[in-house]
């Protein structure tokens, strides 16, 4: 059984750091690309990072490149998001999913439609 199982959300002032898990179960994580997908209030789910089987392609959306790292350690089965200098608009229910790839320059589909139960992150002004 696929799992993916997050941690590490909460509430976090403007300017501050939260650093979320995705610990994977159940399927080929070594080969297996990783997104985080967050969904704001009234707004759609929305990728924003990912990475390659390897760690040698991650993508980032333009409104978190430069403040989110995205990683993995295939030893642990986890992928982690680093998020840094968060803002007020950062503020959602953060997601990771198995991705049919991921390259320096694009998030693919949602495979299989294995989601992680969300975490809320809310960042306060």
């Amino acid at each position: 059984e696929v799992q993916l199982v997050e941690s590490g959300g909460g509430l976090v002032q403007a300017g501050g750091s939260l650093r979320l898990s995705c610990a994977a179960s159940g399927f080929a994580f070594e080969n297996s690309a990783i997104g985080w997908f967050r969904q704001a209030p009234g707004k759609e789910r929305a990728g924003i990072a990912c990475i390659g089987s390897s760690a040698g392609d991650r993508f980032y959306v333009d409104s978190v490149r430069g403040r989110f790292t995205i990683s993995r350690d295939n030893a642990k089965n986890t992928v982690y998001l680093q998020m840094n200098s968060l803002k007020p608009e950062d503020t959602a229910i953060y997601y990771c999913t198995v991705l049919w790839f991921c390259y320096n320059d694009y998030l693919g589909q949602p495979k299989d439609n294995y989601w992680s139960q969300g975490t809320q992150v809310t960042v306060s002004s």
